[in-house]
């Protein structure tokens, strides 16, 4: 999607501020002993009261209102029978609609203390994702993101998964420009001023690429190695990245 008028930009950050409400809420509400199941839930109830509808759900027919993925799963986690324990890593990822507008955050969370080298990477993982919205901006290569968070990860000992990438969204949940990669790459398109995308890179110590599991949803890094991911939905304006998935 393109943003051409003003009333679209509001009614993109009205449901940008949806998904990043629910999506902190479910973060706060994570217990030990809880299962991804009753997490979901939690965010099903949001969405609702809003007024908003799962894109997942609607779009693909998943069976979730949320994907939450835990530890080994990367992405795209079916909420289950799953109990979160003490020293996971949580990925929630909420991405819903209203009044025709789609919007996509996610974050990875630590339950309890985790391994330093847990706690680096979800730091990272963050960074990562900020220093790709950093190369947002109206006339800027679409490469400038995926190389900027390239170098970033290889300074750091890190790996990116390739074959998850960024996109375009706004109408719907996935669309032109289609992919967006966020490691190095040769992509010869330019940022028009009021794309909507999102940035979402998945960094990794060892992972290259995603493989999915037996039940058709489930993501898990191959090789085998903890991922973590972190999403905003942003708008490319002339002074740079405008982010509309933020609490509020």
């Amino acid at each position: 999607m393109t943003i051409t008028q003003e009333d679209e930009l509001n009614g993109l950050k009205e449901i940008g501020r949806i998904v990043a409400n629910t999506m902190r809420t479910m973060a706060k509400a994570i217990e030990p002993g809880m299962t991804t199941l009753e997490l979901d839930r939690i965010g099903a109830a949001l969405l609702e009261a809003d007024d908003a509808v799962s894109a997942p759900q609607s779009t693909y027919g998943f069976p979730g209102a949320t994907c939450i993925s835990i530890n080994e799963e990367i992405a795209h986690g079916i909420p289950g029978t799953r109990v979160i324990q003490a020293g996971d890593l949580v990925n929630i990822d909420v991405s819903a609609s209203k009044n025709g507008f789609f919007a996509d955050t996610g974050a990875t969370f630590r339950v309890g203390p985790v391994k330093p080298s847990l706690n680096r990477l979800c730091r990272d993982g963050n960074r990562a994702m900020q220093i790709g919205i950093a190369q947002v901006g109206a006339g800027k290569p679409l490469a400038g993101i995926g190389k900027a968070i390239g170098r970033f990860a290889n300074s750091r000992g890190y790996t990116l998964i390739r074959n998850l990438a960024s996109h375009g969204v706004g109408r719907a949940l996935h669309e032109e420009p289609g992919e967006i990669a966020t490691w190095p790459n040769r992509d010869r398109r330019r940022i028009n001023r009021g794309l909507v995308l999102t940035v979402e890179p998945f960094l990794s110590t060892g992972g290259l690429w995603a493989d999915q599991g037996a039940d058709g949803w489930t993501l898990y890094s191959s090789p085998a190695a903890p991922v973590v991911q972190y999403e905003h939905t942003v708008v490319a304006t002339d002074r740079g990245a405008m982010i509309v998935t933020m609490p509020g």
